[in-house]
């Protein structure tokens, strides 16, 4: 095998360490010219510069020392590449995939459907399949993607005018197959984003068609249809807007007047946009709800980026989580959303309706953030800025094509003018004895120099060329009346486009407003703007949870079968546990908690609720009342001394105390009374009054079994 090695120019050349000199048949590698192999070298040695160098069986000297190798110092022709290809890449998923342009409105992709529908044209319905296959002579990606892409369009009711099954934006339903669908431009298409003399084109992926750069839209198309996008480091979610309102603002600017504009969605809803910020920020969208009767609530519009489905799965989640309480749900959608919420006895609608909003997708935050792509650049801007961006693209688009029409009928009274002088005078006639085309021409030439006058300007050969072409039968039937009046229509349009040019912005005015008058009943408000209040989750919630303890095994939640405590809850509730020693923690609702058989109290953590607990240490026992105040989660408080013992403890203030002592040699008393409304209320660290030195058996809030109402029995008074 040859020992000779090619340099790759993709392969990354690599340090080689110099073995020591006493290492036998080794000699560093140095890389081969590019270009192809070299001559072998002579038996025992090695070429030098760029020549290589190999394997020798015997030992020869080797050169000086190499560089030694400090990682992260060496730039590898592989990283370059890695690197340059990354950011071909990301420039191309930025620029060709997912981010629409400022100049159209439209992603790549949309641009192609419809540039493959505005090509195939004629009016009448096409199968999707076939446009789908056109405008992959375009689009280098697939068919699914540019099928997707065209139901989507169509669904926007804007551009593209379907007939078959384009699938469901309430339900979810998806579109048939492309072969059973078919689709064609709408009118609002046709008449506004096309103008093949204005349309800048450039070769297809494969050089073998040719295909806009961007449509010129005379509509606001990126607020109109709304477009969302990840591309690489960035993303970009623009919400569709009113095509009316649009208009109207387009007016406003320029009138340069104040201006608003605020999202529309397609699925309704009710619109909180106080933090849309001009579309850098975010709104709130409500279903409409309405309250059919006592306990039913029916959702007639749903969010958008939600559907039918998806709404009564986050209302089945919600209750099977126990946020909500639903006895039954009912979908009656076909043409309109209709689903019919019931909640079960106990529950009012308007508290359901509450719930629905606090726990489901009933209510949902969208933000927005407008990134589109302006000079082959990607920018951030917002809803005026487009709208600005729009509007000037506007006035330029029907300036360009005023001049269009201006030169056109220029050139259509040139040629009118020619014709009469070529027909009345017979100048046909001084051509019929030329035997070469530039004796026909010369004829023809020489003929109009006597009505120089008369022309709107020089005669020119494709002026020539286009008279010659003039069929015996136009000639002979020429009527000069007709043709009169169709000089003046000329003259009156090329007027009309001359004044239209002087008086532009009130011509593009005039443009806009016959477009509002048009589509305004056409594309009505969906999304109706309000204010809301946010609803409070806490307060909505349900209390469908009871936590029981049982103190046999020593655990509590609401997933255990006890008698004592069964506190009701609401999956946001915190419960404060406190044991017989004086440890209290507050943590989250359980399920299934090991706590031991010390559990004393378990409830709700009340900051202002007054508690009352008696304890006894080695040298006295102590009465209090305090409330726990504020507690961090799961952290463990105290609220007796370490090594004291509890020996009652109860929420609220009971009226009286009865307290039994321990019976004792010389102790006349062995029972007594308090009111413990006289002691003070303080913080869960206070001590508290002090009831005896004595021994204590017990003391309750009402008069136990070993309690004797003969014995003597004395009123504690706290001073």
């Amino acid at each position: 095998m040859s020992a000779r090695r090619k340099n790759n120019a993709d392969q990354p050349e690599l340090p080689i360490q110099v073995p020591p000199d006493n290492t036998p048949g080794v000699v560093n590698a140095a890389p081969v010219p590019e270009g192809g192999a070299t001559e072998a070298p002579r038996r025992g040695s090695a070429r030098k510069g760029n020549e290589a160098t190999h394997v020798l069986a015997e030992k020869v000297a080797l050169p000086a020392p190499a560089r030694s190798f400090v990682p992260g110092k060496i730039e590898l022709p592989l990283h370059r590449r890695v690197d340059r290809n990354f950011l071909d890449y990301a420039s191309y998923v930025i620029r060709d995939r997912a981010i629409p342009n400022l100049a159209d409105g439209l992603k790549p992709v949309q641009r192609r459907i419809l540039w493959a529908l505005h090509d195939k044209d004629d009016g009448r319905f096409i199968k999707v399949a076939n446009v789908v296959g056109h405008t992959m002579q375009y689009h280098p990606h697939g068919d699914a993607s540019i099928g997707d892409a065209l139901v989507v369009l169509a669904n926007k009711r804007y551009l593209i005018e379907g007939q078959g099954n384009f699938g469901n934006l309430l339900t979810g339903d998806l579109a048939a197959a492309p072969r059973y669908i078919e689709c064609r431009l709408t009118e609002l298409a046709r008449t506004e984003l096309f103008n093949d003399e204005i349309t800048e084109l450039v070769p297809s992926y494969d050089g073998r068609n040719q295909e806009p750069v961007a449509l010129p839209s005379k509509l606001p198309l990126l607020l109109m249809l709304g477009a969302e996008g990840i591309a690489l480091g960035m993303s970009s979610r623009i919400l569709p807007h009113n095509f009316p309102e649009l208009l109207e603002a387009q007016i406003a600017i320029l009138k340069k007047q104040p201006f608003k504009c605020l999202p529309d969605f397609q699925t309704g809803g009710l619109m909180d946009a106080r933090g849309y910020k001009d579309g850098a920020g975010e709104i709130k969208v409500r279903a409409r709800l309405r309250v059919k009767d006592e306990s039913t609530v029916v959702i007639k519009e749903i969010p958008p980026t939600t559907t039918t489905d998806s709404l009564i799965g986050s209302i089945e989640d919600a209750s099977r989580k126990g946020k909500i309480k639903v006895r039954s749900i009912n979908d009656f959608t076909s043409e309109e959303v209709e689903i019919e919420v019931k909640a079960p006895s106990g529950v009012s609608a308007e508290q359901l309706a509450d719930a629905l909003y606090a726990f489901t997708d009933c209510e949902v935050t969208i933000s927005s953030r407008i990134v589109v792509i302006r000079n082959n650049r990607p920018v951030e801007l917002t809803v005026s800025e487009v709208l600005r961006e729009n509007t000037a693209q506007l006035v330029e688009i029907l300036k360009r094509e005023l001049e269009l029409k201006e030169t056109h009928l220029q050139d259509e009274l040139h040629f009118r003018t020619l014709e009469r002088i070529f027909i009345e005078e017979r100048l046909y006639k001084k051509i019929e004895q030329c035997r070469t085309n530039e004796a026909v021409f010369t004829a023809v030439r020489e003929g109009f120099k006597p009505f120089r006058r008369q022309l709107i300007r020089e005669l020119t050969e494709p002026d020539i060329e286009r008279l010659l072409t003039i069929r015996i039968r136009r000639i002979s039937l020429f009527d000069i009346n007709k043709h009169r009046e169709e000089v003046e229509r000329v003259k009156i349009e090329l007027a009309e486009a001359r004044k239209n040019l002087k008086h532009l912005t009130r011509y593009v005015i005039g443009h806009l407003e016959a477009l509002l008058a048009k589509y305004r009943p056409l594309y009505p408000r969906l999304t109706r703007s309000s204010r809301y209040d946010e609803v409070d989750a806490k307060e909505v919630a349900f209390k469908a949870f009871k936590v029981a303890y049982d103190r046999a095994s020593g655990y509590v939640g609401h997933k255990v079968s006890g008698s004592e405590f069964q506190v009701e809850c609401t999956r946001f509730d915190k419960l404060i546990f406190v044991f017989k020693d004086g440890h209290y923690q507050v943590s989250e609702l359980p399920e299934k908690l090991y706590v031991g058989p010390d559990l004393i109290y378990c409830g709700l953590p009340e900051r202002d609720r007054v508690f009352t607990c008696a304890y006894t240490t080695r040298e006295a026992t102590y009465l209090k009342r305090f409330t726990f105040g504020g507690a961090i989660l799961n952290k463990v408080y105290r609220c007796i001394p370490p090594k004291a013992r509890v020996l009652f403890f109860e929420p609220d203030t009971p009226s009286e105390l009865y307290i039994r002592y321990k019976p004792a040699p010389y102790q006349k008393i062995n029972q007594q009374t308090c009111r413990p409304a006289e002691v003070e209320v303080r913080g869960p660290k206070t001590r508290g009054r002090q009831v005896s030195i004595k021994d204590v058996s017990s003391i309750t809030s009402q008069p136990t079994r070993g309690w004797d109402p003969e014995a003597p029995t004395t009123r504690l008074q706290f001073a």
